[in-house]
């Protein structure tokens, strides 16, 4: 295979983390997978695969390119949700596959109607509301118009669903904010209860609203980030897990991570004392120094940021990596690890020897969500589930 890393994808670990969320929501609430930023990283096609067959029949996707890539992926039966962004000459490719889309603003509303009467086949559409993200979704002024134009267009508009999202449910800081939307969301939906529009579904949360606030699993759960294996931030790992155990220890960790990130060393020097490693003068060695060369840089995600901060596992152990990372290459000392060699492997997400290399471990040097971290791994990079 012509590639200088890869990514494996644990079909086992998958397989627990929807095992332990879709016994944690019940059976009664409807799984929708979140597959937007290439399934966090994860590779769309590979995580449809996997939801799939443990039994997920719906993906939330963000845009329509994204629901086009997963749309080629899906089996029959399964549903496709895109909240984001879709334009108006992409509604009619959405509602010819019955993809439903989010509309949170009169003329999206028009343009799907207006569509739907075009194509002779209603839109599959999820009423979004403002309830203090401040993003989009209609006000309570805006919800008036939009709900007496689809009383008006019932012809034309299939309500799948009413929703909202939170803004940092993951946090306490955000707490007040949470609470303040789950009243304001049950506000409108009184609105909408009143207008005699039917709907099938409410769905509000996320992952961290899910676990945090689980009144809010409410029909549907989208859930991101917690499927892959990671909590949405330490805070929520504390509550679901630290605080449940009631000692103040925590228990066993229910989530397992998917996602490894792997390649292997390209080359071995021994570096002179008082030489400079690679660009700039960023490192100096202060005695003889052996170092290895990883064909994995910042275009592949490793960011720049991580020079002479991030950490790799070569033969069982942590090695820092030395110098600027390079657009495809970067540095790590391996003066004190016996056996590397051009070859050897390396692990740059992952478990080796028994040390883990978290998302977090180099997410958090750098002040990066574990989200932002995953979603920047690019596309080409070959996924393996394993």
């Amino acid at each position: 295979m012509f590639h200088t890393s890869f990514i494996e994808i644990d079909k086992n670990a998958y397989k627990q983390n929807l095992n332990y969320l879709k016994e944690k929501f019940g059976p009664d609430t409807t799984f929708s997978s979140v597959i937007k930023g290439n399934a966090y990283g994860h590779g769309i096609e590979h995580i449809v695969s996997l939801a799939e067959e443990n039994g997920v029949r719906h993906f939330s996707v963000f845009s329509a390119d994204e629901a086009l890539k997963a749309f080629e992926s899906i089996g029959q039966g399964s549903e496709l949700m895109i909240m984001g962004m879709i334009d108006d000459h992409e509604i009619e490719w959405a509602i010819e596959h019955d993809i439903s889309f989010y509309v949170f603003e009169q003329e999206r509303l028009e343009a799907a109607a207006g569509a739907a009467r075009k194509m002779n086949k209603p839109a599959q559409v999820h009423l979004e509301l403002e309830t203090g993200m401040y993003r989009t979704g209609f006000n309570k002024d805006e919800l008036k118009t939009a709900l007496d134009f689809i009383s008006a267009n019932s012809d034309a508009l299939i309500i799948e669903g009413v929703c909202t999202h939170f803004a940092g449910a993951e946090s306490i800081g955000n707490y007040l904010r949470v609470k303040n939307q789950i009243k304001a969301f049950n506000k409108l939906m009184r609105m909408v209860e009143k207008s005699g529009v039917n709907y099938k579904k409410c769905h509000t949360a996320c992952s961290a609203a899910a676990i945090r606030y689980p009144k809010t699993t409410l029909d549907m759960v989208r859930i991101g980030i917690a499927q892959y294996g990671l909590w949405p931030n330490r805070e929520t790992f504390m509550h679901e897990v630290v605080e449940r155990n009631g000692d103040g220890t925590p228990g066993e960790d229910p989530l397992k991570r998917v996602i490894s990130w792997k390649s292997k060393v390209m080359s071995t020097k021994k570096v002179p004392a008082n030489r400079f490693i690679g660009y700039g003068t960023s490192y100096l060695t202060n005695e003889e120094t052996h170092i290895a060369t990883v064909p994995v840089g910042y275009t592949h995600g490793f960011n720049r940021s991580l020079s002479n901060l991030g950490r790799v596992l070569i033969n069982g152990k942590r090695v820092p990596v030395i110098g600027l990372v390079n657009m495809n290459m970067m540095m790590v000392e391996i003066t004190t690890v016996e056996g590397v060699k051009k070859g050897s492997d390396v692990t740059i997400i992952g478990n080796e020897g028994g040390i883990d290399m978290s998302v977090g471990s180099f997410s958090e040097l750098t002040n990066r969500l574990n989200y932002e971290t995953l979603a920047r791994l690019p596309h080409d990079i070959p996924r393996i589930i394993v």
